[in-house]
């Protein structure tokens, strides 16, 4: 009633009577659940499946569940809500990527770094706006269908034309604006068609564009594997979504639907036990290292699943120092202690902030070094490998 006082208040309350007759009759029943049925698909389709593609600042804040307006939480909050969930909630799940998701948690990972560089991303976009000027036709495609398809290629990149060009014709769609899938637009969709075929074939575009994603690779692989640490230590239970043991740069289905390559993963699951970490990250293009990051988090939580089941405890962890905001820690039950960076292109390195371990002596499980307790320098502890996973050693 609040949200829309342009409409008639009778509305609202004629809802609201009928949401709470108390009478048991067929009526009123068949009415209740069939209100509960059609709400749940109204906002899929007209928040995720309109709105998200209609609004795009950062299009890896448009996801299912997500508030396009809210540009991350802080470290504070974070704590607040695993704190939360491990009380009230301990079995919820933890979805990163699913079936249903706009983007895959690694594309979203590329994109989201944008935001930690929005002048050189500004005067990119300006600069790839008129050096691909000449593949418009007249005024098409729209200035909004060409900024997405540049935060598209961010987060896919490198991606085949048939790729972008299936999920770009998706979004349009879906959008409404100039075009549906009721009532297409040729003359649109042609012009959309023609830009992507220009833009892509265009050699001085594509350099221009790979020189800018390269100094974003590094960090969006420690991103995406500070998000892999966190969905499978956090309160909950962690989901992986069907082939993202590897790196993934999906779109929406579809694209994220395609057959998963289980073979070259078991293959790679047996190479894990012959590579030390020094191979392990050397192979990282390959998705190896989001791999070897999955089984020993996952052989953790095997091995010490009292600290993370329901009767386990959430202790959010406080580092020290000038880069302090851009590390996440957390210990779980005793013997689990966690950290993971964030913001890692604007935060620099890791000089004179540290981390505040517990007393006793720990193993790297993602490193096989071990660690004393005490006040501990962030920077070594994240040299050989970028996120930290320690468990406590038996007396």
């Amino acid at each position: 009633r609040s949200a829309r006082p342009e409409l008639d208040e009778r509305l609202f309350d004629f809802l609201r009577q009928i949401l709470s007759l108390d009478i048991h009759g067929p009526f009123e029943n068949e009415f209740v659940m069939r209100f509960q049925q059609v709400t749940a698909a109204t906002m899929a389709k007209g928040v995720e499946d309109t709105a998200f593609y209609s609004y795009f600042r950062l299009t890896s804040l448009n996801e299912v569940g997500g508030n396009p307006a809210r540009f991350g939480v802080s470290v504070e909050e974070f704590h607040k809500w695993c704190g939360e969930a491990q009380t009230r909630m301990p079995f919820t799940m933890l979805a990163t990527s699913t079936h249903d998701t706009k983007r895959s948690e690694d594309a979203r990972a590329r994109i989201a770094l944008l935001s930690e560089a929005p002048q050189a991303w500004t005067e990119a976009v300006s600069r790839w706006s008129a050096m691909n000027g000449k593949y418009r036709t007249g005024e098409l495609p729209d200035r909004k269908s060409e900024y997405l398809l540049y935060q598209t290629l961010v987060g896919t990149w490198p991606i085949s034309r048939d790729r972008i060009g299936k999920y770009m014709l998706k979004a349009v769609r879906e959008a409404k604006e100039k075009t549906s899938w009721i009532e297409p637009n040729a003359e649109f969709e042609e012009a959309l068609e023609k830009f992507i075929d220009g833009v892509l074939a265009d050699s001085e575009f594509v350099a221009d564009f790979e020189r800018f994603l390269e100094p974003l690779m590094a960090p969006a692989e420690t991103a995406a594997l500070a998000l892999t640490l966190l969905r499978l230590t956090a309160p909950g239970v962690p989901d992986t979504y069907q082939g993202m043991e590897l790196f993934g740069l999906f779109l929406v289905d579809p694209d994220n639907r395609q057959p998963v390559d289980y073979e070259l993963r078991r293959q790679m699951l047996t190479e894990l036990d012959c590579l030390n970490v020094g191979e392990v990250m050397a192979r990282g293009n390959e998705g190896m290292t989001k791999l070897w990051l999955t089984r020993q988090a996952l052989r953790v939580r095997e091995t010490h699943a009292a600290c993370f089941g329901a009767s386990g405890e959430y202790r959010a962890l406080w580092p020290a120092g000038p880069r302090a905001s851009c590390l996440v820690g957390y210990q779980r039950g005793n013997d689990v202690i966690v950290a993971a960076p964030r913001l890692m292109m604007s935060c620099g390195d890791w000089e004179d902030t540290y981390l505040e371990i517990p007393q006793g002596r720990w193993t790297n499980r993602l490193t096989g070094e071990s660690v004393e307790g005490g006040r501990r320098e962030v920077g070594p502890l994240l040299r050989r490998f970028p996120v930290l996973l320690l468990t406590r050693n038996s007396a």
